[in-house]
């Protein structure tokens, strides 16, 4: 059975989840932008065995201490779309610019694309490919649960931001309506800030989305 753990890391308040299998005891950190800490004393805790490190998207909240992780535990990186390579190159300046620790650049073990799938113990996800916050930004989308790891694209009662480099509003719009939505409204999401909430709920009243 799926199970998750929202920790949130980062000044930036950023939801960091801890996903496992509880067939097999086997973890995978979704979106470690930091905190590495924290965030290992929640595996130990549970007696997981961590075995991944998935990426929504490359900003430094979160994939800061993804290179660190990587290196120290020697794990894969899955993710996120090879979108935002040049973003996965700027992690050294972004952790300068935002006062962060100093994040290590590196190359993910696998790039996502549309359609794909990844598994953690007995438990598969599938992938969309959702790009507007970032080129190249992924969803997690387990549908035994009926849950989504949404990074960016969509919070409760809000959207992605576009402004920043390589952002696209309309891609953003497009990708929410035509891949998020299309999962069914009863998905609830963890959304890379904030509270969790269901696509149902943002379809209706997300101002953002009229």
């Amino acid at each position: 059975m799926f199970h998750r753990l929202t920790i949130p890391v980062t000044p930036f308040e950023q939801n960091c989840s801890l996903i496992w299998c509880d067939e097999t005891n086997e973890a995978a950190l979704v979106d470690p932008g930091g905190d590495i800490g924290r965030l290992l004393e929640a595996v130990e805790e549970r007696g997981l065995t961590l075995k991944a490190l998935w990426l929504t998207h490359a900003h430094i909240d979160h994939a800061g201490g993804t290179g660190t992780l990587a290196r120290e535990l020697d794990l894969p990186i899955i993710g996120p779309h090879t979108g935002d390579q040049y973003w996965i190159d700027g992690l050294p300046q972004q952790s300068k610019m935002f006062g962060f620790p100093p994040a290590e650049a590196f190359t993910p073990t696998r790039w996502l694309q549309q359609g794909d799938t990844v598994q953690i113990g007995h438990c598969t996800l599938q992938v969309l490919h959702c790009p507007g916050h970032t080129p190249g930004h992924v969803v997690f989308f387990e549908p035994s649960t009926r849950h989504a790891f949404v990074g960016d694209v969509l919070f409760a009662g809000s959207i992605g931001r576009t402004d920043f480099p390589g952002g696209n509003h309309a891609d953003l719009i497009n990708a929410i309506k035509t891949r998020l939505f299309a999962l069914g409204d009863d998905v609830t999401f963890t959304p890379g800030h904030g509270p969790e909430s269901t696509l149902g709920e943002e379809r209706q009243y997300n101002p953002f989305l009229r």
